[in-house]
């Protein structure tokens, strides 16, 4: 990690950060830094969720470096941790996730629901989705559609395409560590698939990162909040029915990939109680799955 003078890895008004390989400030104009003071100044109050936004230049998973703040008992609940750029960032099944410096929103924040049962907590992946999505939507103006269980899918030239992706780690026996990374300004020429997408490919009203990491931060704040005081029942919360709302991967066909090399086919019908996906198979079994590789096959045909 490179650090500023200050020796905190953080950046700070009188320290320009600077971009891998020597850099300056304002190499690529159209992806200014972060306003670490700005950011806090607005997110950080008595009362909120946020009690600590540190961003650092370059990294190489925010994840990671969290996870070990919270061991070593330097991270407390409401802690983020923003990176202008991740060398070794994962996305589910230990897949790589790489974007140019400052061409998106590659953050993690630190939670403990301790009024909420364990076995609730597999629920918060699919809450910061619904909450990115909210964000996104009212501060970029684009449309928005979840894939179940994490990933965050805008529409480029007619097409669905993947612009954000959540990865959710155990911190301890009390804290979960959930890493969200937003492809913000990548252009076409810079997609690491053919399948990814951006806030800019999609026609985004702005991508600015500071207005849209506030709107997605204050999102999840709301969302964490009513979960959280309804004692993780997603029901009664309001987030069962919002995901369902807003999940692309209901109503369609989809061809589940897992564990165990086992593969399912069938028509994703709900998201159950436990946040689990239910698919309905041509053997008449409604079977639903907790983890898996989930590929859309086709729409489901009236």
């Amino acid at each position: 990690m490179t650090k500023s003078p200050d020796d905190d890895g953080t950046t700070g008004p009188d320290l320009p950060p600077r971009s891998g390989g020597g850099s300056g400030r304002w190499t690529d104009l159209d992806r200014p830094p972060l306003n670490v003071v700005g950011l806090r100044r607005g997110l950080v109050r008595d009362g909120g969720l946020w009690r600590q936004i540190d961003v650092v230049q370059r990294t190489g998973s925010t994840n990671s470096d969290l996870v070990a703040r919270a061991a070593a008992g330097t991270a407390d609940e409401g802690s983020v941790l923003v990176a202008e750029e991740q060398t070794a960032a994962r996305g589910r099944l230990d897949r790589q996730w790489t974007a140019p410096a400052r061409s998106g929103l590659f953050f993690s924040v630190l939670l403990r629901p301790a009024e909420v049962p364990v076995a609730r907590w597999g629920w918060l992946p699919l809450l910061t989705g619904v909450a990115v999505a909210t964000g996104l939507s009212r501060t970029a103006g684009v449309d928005t559609a979840l894939k179940w269980p994490n990933d965050l899918l805008v529409t480029v030239g007619g097409e669905e395409r993947k612009a954000a992706g959540i990865l959710a780690e155990r911190a301890g026996d009390d804290g979960v560590v959930i890493g969200v990374g937003i492809n913000v300004s990548l252009r076409a020429d810079e997609l690491p698939v053919p399948t990814a997408g951006s806030l800019a490919l999609a026609g985004a009203v702005t991508t600015d990162r500071d207005p849209l990491l506030r709107g997605v931060l204050r999102s999840l704040e709301n969302w964490y909040g009513r979960w959280r005081e309804a004692g993780g029942d997603p029901a009664a919360s309001g987030l069962q029915e919002t995901y369902a709302a807003g999940c692309a991967t209901l109503g369609r066909v989809v061809r589940a990939e897992l564990p165990g090399d086992r593969v399912l086919l069938g028509e994703a019908v709900a998201v159950d109680g436990d946040g689990r996906l239910v698919l309905a198979t041509e053997e008449g079994v409604q079977e639903p799955v907790g983890a898996g590789d989930i590929v859309h096959v086709r729409p489901v045909v009236p």
